[in-house]
């Protein structure tokens, strides 16, 4: 099961994703399409919080990486989140030509 709460503030023109549970299985297209519903309301800038997340399958994953391709800053405290995130942002960044951009989240 995952949790999903949504902030918006529109002041600062963002979204927060705050995740609890479990990133795998169904609840990966179910991230997916709440992402895709806050692109679609054009938000300059978007968290996904990572912190009550336990479990993150393959998909999950692939979902985390997508998201943080296209701009999301990506929160972790735990060890399991705080490697999947160091995966993915230190691939990004041997791979992308945005890297400085994105060593900025990084360090969030």
């Amino acid at each position: 099961m995952l949790k999903i709460t949504q902030h918006r503030d529109a002041a600062l023109e963002s979204v927060s994703f705050m995740l609890e549970g479990r990133l795998a299985g169904p609840w990966v297209d179910e991230l997916d399409a709440c992402w895709h519903q806050m692109v679609a309301n054009q938000q300059n800038r978007s968290v996904v919080d990572l912190t009550g997340v336990t479990f993150v399958d393959a998909d999950g994953k692939a979902l985390l990486t997508k998201l943080w391709q296209q701009g999301a800053e990506l929160r972790a405290v735990g060890c399991l989140t705080r490697c999947i995130v160091e995966e993915i942002t230190k691939a990004g960044h041997a791979g992308s030509s945005h890297s400085s951009r994105k060593g900025k989240r990084e360090g969030s």
